[in-house]
């Protein structure tokens, strides 16, 4: 990567990169990319180009052919770009190869969230889940993680001449902290989990979804709480749990860290305990963005992650959120958009995905009433079942 110094380079410009090939088409490139510079801005960087080229599978040295690789070095060259991009993982040696060339910092897909994972974790526990996540993703790339993080940092050590025995040495340091912090996770994971526990019987409602579809802002007002929710991609990392009571009943609702398509494996992996949420949920609220273009497939995204973590058989309750930005049509009517009414949307063949569907806007509170009712009797199937004895709960929601 260049002259390997201490300079401290801030990535404020970057370049994307995606290839299109057989499974990834024109249109889901695009899509991709969209995403990718979503999570750009999210990382704090602003995307002035993208690049895309034709490619049956990537190219194994420097995941695009040379010619393209050279046309994006102009560009970076001459257009003062700190940062390029990658939509998917790159192997060491692609990583090494192109950092030669192109001489910038290179993020693939994979190291870019969990950059962005590092810089929004709050608690130990989440803190402990990235840093482990990250050097379990570094530890094959070692070679090049010296580079990575005096840029990203300003370390000021040069390692350029590091030689085998000094990389072995590394290596051993890598090993013995993500052994460690394996172990850290390992007692947080069993004090959680012992949590859980102490919530005794009380049923539990998981709020799921695809990153930045609205869980925190449903969860605000469905607990009149306050969870802090902004408009960017994992701004919760840290599961949250709040205890809500619809008419006399009282449970426990929790939201979650946000899915997403090609999340590493890494962060999966250390998140477990964070999806033990999830998988021990009574009832899981499925939230989609149903203002998203790519909505059909970020739903998609969530019921494969929930599969994975057996989680797909539980009751689920769908919610279509962002109503208030929807265009049914895709059409304009009197100069503006042509917003869908309620029971226009009950006729789509979106509200034949799941038994129980619904459309709302969390943040216009539209719709928010028939959510709390039908939440209710969904709670109520369930604690019934766990206390029998307290049939005078149940009354009828009104």
């Amino acid at each position: 990567m260049g002259d390997n110094n201490s300079e401290n380079i801030d990535p404020n410009n970057a370049v994307i990169v995606g290839i299109i090939s057989q499974k990834q088409t024109p249109e889901l490139i695009t899509e991709y990319l969209d995403e990718l510079e979503f999570l750009a801005k999210t990382y704090g960087v602003k995307t002035k180009k993208r690049f895309t080229q034709r490619l049956e599978t990537p190219n194994t040295a420097t995941f695009v052919g040379k010619g393209r690789l050279d046309e994006i070095r102009e560009y970076v060259k001459i257009n003062n770009i700190d940062t390029v991009i990658f939509d998917d993982d790159l192997s060491p040696s692609q990583l090494r190869n192109i950092e030669k060339i192109l001489q910038v910092l290179i993020l693939d897909r994979s190291l870019l969230i969990l950059e962005i994972f590092q810089q929004r974790a709050q608690t130990s526990h989440a803190k402990t889940q990235v840093e482990l996540a990250r050097y379990q993703y570094l530890l094959p790339r070692l070679t090049n993680m010296w580079t990575h993080l005096e840029r990203q940092r300003g370390g000021t050590s040069t390692r350029g001449g590091s030689g085998e025995k000094e990389i072995e040495t590394d290596r051993r340091i890598i090993r013995d902290k993500i052994s460690r912090l394996k172990k850290q996770l390992k007692a947080i994971d069993k004090q959680m989990a012992t949590q859980r526990g102490n919530r005794g019987k009380l049923v539990r409602v998981a709020l799921v979804g695809y990153t930045n579809v609205g869980k925190s802002t449903l969860m605000n007002v469905l607990s009149k709480s306050k969870v802090f929710a902004e408009n960017k991609l994992f701004a919760t990392l840290d599961t949250t749990v709040r205890k809500v009571v619809l008419q006399n009943i009282p449970f426990l609702m929790s939201d979650t860290v946000g899915f997403i398509r090609k999340l590493p494996h890494q962060l999966v992996e250390s998140f477990k305990s964070t999806l033990d949420e999830v998988r021990e949920a009574d009832l899981v609220v499925h939230v989609v963005d149903i203002a998203h273009p790519a909505f059909e497939d970020h739903y998609n995204t969530v019921n494969q992650t929930l599969a994975e973590i057996n989680a797909l058989d539980k009751p689920i309750l769908l919610v279509f959120n962002k109503i208030d930005s929807y265009d049914l049509l895709g059409g304009f009517e009197d100069g503006e958009f042509s917003r869908p009414t309620l029971k226009e949307l009950q006729k789509t063949w979106m509200a034949n995905l799941n038994n129980q569907c619904l459309f709302i806007s969390a943040e216009k509170k539209t719709n928010v009433d028939e959510l709390r009712k039908v939440m209710y009797e969904e709670v109520k199937k369930i604690h019934i079942t766990r206390f029998p004895y307290n049939d005078f709960l149940y009354q009828e929601y009104e």
